[in-house]
């Protein structure tokens, strides 16, 4: 299966670069991206720009992956070219929803795990995966005019984006840190329902990704949620630890 799921990571991979990698244009970015979906079109229609998109077809054939979930994903990373500002958390969850969850759906997918109640644990975690990423690089994401804390809360605890160009931290902002990672904190307390119902070997993966998440989340706080200038990072010691705690 590992081939597999390398096929599905460089699908993601390559699309995330052509998002947010290099010096291009947001013009040049999205057409670059259109393109990329075009590809992935012909792909499902069986026409192969390379050997690449005709393993991708083989792997969403043979597992009977959902392509809705590709189409998703592209849509997200086309949101991150152009959207810099979210207005409310709903906003937020709903990148979160085409972007980190569709990835989750079609690793349950390869396990051919698809009822209700274990896609929308997955999409806890997910989802939590995804805000967790977003508190980690808001010292890197400011530096490229990104801002994924949603406006309505910025505003609510008396956040200006001033601070965010001055790299200041102060009361308001670990305020407003505080509040973010105590709801991905329920979320991973969510998505942790859906570990007993996988298998072993997906099991184990699925608790060393929550631990590293939470860990993350841990971090942020013993930092005073101080993210604005800095950011947390696992050790190797760290990820020990975690590989540890999932064996225990």
């Amino acid at each position: 299966m590992k081939e597999h799921v390398a096929v599905v990571y460089q699908f993601a991979r390559q699309a995330d670069d052509i998002a947010d990698e290099g010096i291009e244009s947001v013009e040049c970015r999205m057409k670059n991206l259109e393109l990329y979906e075009t590809h992935l079109r012909n792909c499902l229609d069986e026409t192969y720009e390379n050997d690449f998109w005709y393993a991708l077809r083989n792997t969403i054939t043979e597992y009977k992956l959902t392509p809705k979930y590709f189409f998703d994903l592209l849509s997200a990373f086309k949101q991150d070219v152009v959207k810099t500002r979210y207005k409310t958390f709903e906003e937020v969850l709903n990148y979160c929803e085409r972007s980190a969850n569709s990835v989750g759906r079609i690793i349950l997918e390869f396990f051919n795990i698809s009822d209700k109640e274990s896609v929308r644990y997955s999409d806890a975690v997910c989802t939590a995966l995804q805000l967790t990423n977003f508190y980690q690089d808001v010292s890197i994401d400011i530096q490229k005019g990104r801002i994924y804390l949603p406006v309505d809360e910025l505003e609510k605890f008396g956040v200006t984006e001033y601070q965010f160009e001055l790299r200041k931290n102060n009361t308001n902002f670990e305020q407003l840190l505080k509040y973010q990672v105590d709801k991905t904190k329920q979320l991973f307390g969510e998505g942790r329902k859906l570990l007993p119902r996988l298998p072993k070997e997906l099991k184990r993966q699925i608790q060393m990704t929550i631990f590293g998440g939470e860990k993350i989340l841990d971090m942020i706080e013993k930092m005073n949620y101080n993210v604005i200038d800095a950011r947390p990072k696992l050790s190797k010691l760290d990820y020990l630890i975690i590989y540890l705690r999932a064996f225990v």
